[in-house]
């Protein structure tokens, strides 16, 4: 009787994972960035917005998108070692106050470095907290973000605040410089300057990624490969990933759960300093300004969920949120409510698959979401700027709807452990 069930639901999943489990992920993920790509190029013609492809959006996506990739990847360390670290915004800002100190003392590359460290601080402290006393991790990366403001806020009016005469920010802090790839920048902005649907919006998007380029965004996209060949490569990233799936299994194979875990949210916690220095020593900001991580350890927290606790997931999310906060920054109400008109064209995508697929209901529902997001754009010409400053936001919070049905965190992410328990 079983095996005339498997048999008999065979075709279905087939003709089911058609667009699926036959293809390789990779493979998906490619025909999506396709599809995507194609949906804005369409859209960047149709509205007379060429912004949402040219080489200035890339360039700012880029520079903001590089502080959430950083604090993306510092969750992933954690977590895979089963940790929760919802106190990356503390230590970002640890970073963006280190990294400006050092930064103005000695230079961007001591600036890094100091970043770094201060990050690693306050992973250190996390560490301590969750894995050493057992406090729960929510609590624990709360309490760190208010720590890291509170330290931040305090060393700012003891040292910046006799240089520069406010509390708030520190003096200007010396940049890293910038390079571009000559001559291909030039061939790529002349080609972008033809305004040829598909060519002059993929030569912007080339464009913006090898134009005015600095060290710190190579050394946050060379990360990513590391961290992939690391955690899934190696034996200690073996051994790592085992505290985050069963702890108590690593354990009785001889691993010391205690000191990787320990490692794991260091680690964590020098890569969200990073991303705090990314908006420090990057060209755009003069220095350190309280409040300026603007909530981006939580999006890069969200990047790391929206990536399926994967490398490559995670820079894809970075990506998202980075491209939707440089839009709005660059170009305002016009493009935003542009990307309007290409998330039509990408629902309307979503509709034709989930028929192919026989899921009706998915189809419906994203059939209706389709024909509201075409009536807003519509019935109105531009978005009101209130709703526009938080685009990354609204952007965050519907990726993470859509993609909540096929996560899958590490086994024991979050729960406490205590050596020698079954």
């Amino acid at each position: 009787m079983t095996a005339v069930a498997t048999k008999s639901s065979a075709p279905a999943d087939r003709k089911a994972g058609a667009l699926g489990g036959r293809m390789p992920g990779w493979a998906r993920v490619l025909l999506w960035v396709a599809v995507g790509f194609l949906a804005v190029s369409i859209t960047s013609y149709q509205t007379g917005v060429p912004q949402l492809t040219s080489s200035g959006t890339v360039q700012a996506a880029v520079r903001l998108g590089i502080p959430i990739l950083l604090a993306a990847l510092g969750g992933l360390w954690a977590e895979r070692a089963g940790v929760i670290n919802i106190g990356l915004e503390g230590m970002m800002i640890l970073g963006t106050w280190g990294g400006a100190w050092a930064g103005y003392q000695w230079g961007p590359l001591a600036g890094l470095v100091a970043a770094a460290v201060f990050g690693a601080l306050g992973g250190l402290v996390h560490a301590v907290a969750t894995v050493t006393f057992g406090v729960n991790h929510i609590v624990s990366g709360v309490a760190i973000n208010l720590l890291g403001a509170g330290t931040a806020k305090y060393l700012s009016t003891l040292v910046f605040e006799p240089i520069s005469r406010n509390p708030r920010e520190s003096p200007p802090v010396p940049k890293f410089d910038t390079y571009s790839a000559q001559p291909l920048g030039t061939w790529l902005q002349q080609l972008e300057d033809l305004q040829r649907v598909g060519i002059s919006d993929l030569a912007g998007i080339l464009g913006g990624l090898v134009t005015e380029v600095s060290p710190l965004t190579m050394l946050a996209y060379l990360l990513v490969p590391v961290s992939y060949l690391v955690l899934w490569r190696s034996p200690f990233g073996l051994r790592l990933r085992s505290c985050g799936e069963n702890p108590v299994a690593a354990e009785s194979l001889g691993v010391n759960v205690y000191r990787y875990k320990y490692i794991a949210v260091i680690i964590s916690g020098a890569l969200a300093g990073i991303g705090g220095a990314a908006l420090i020593l990057n060209p755009g900001q003069a220095g350190y300004l309280e409040g300026q991580t603007n909530n981006r350890g939580y999006i890069g927290l969200a990047a790391m969920i929206f990536g399926n606790w994967r490398p490559s997931g995670l820079l894809g999310g970075a990506a998202l949120f980075g491209y939707a906060d440089g839009l709005q920054l660059r170009s305002g109400e016009t493009s935003v409510h542009a990307l309007l008109y290409a998330a039509t064209l990408l629902l309307v995508v979503v509709v034709a698959v989930q028929l192919w697929r026989r899921m009706w209901f998915g189809a419906g529902v994203a059939l209706v979401f389709a024909a509201v997001t075409y009536a807003v754009y519509w019935f109105t010409d531009e978005l009101p700027d209130e709703l526009t400053a938080y685009t990354p936001h609204l952007v965050t919070l519907v990726i993470l709807a859509a993609a909540s049905q096929r996560l899958r965190p590490p086994a024991a992410d979050g729960l406490q452990y205590r050596r020698g328990e079954d």
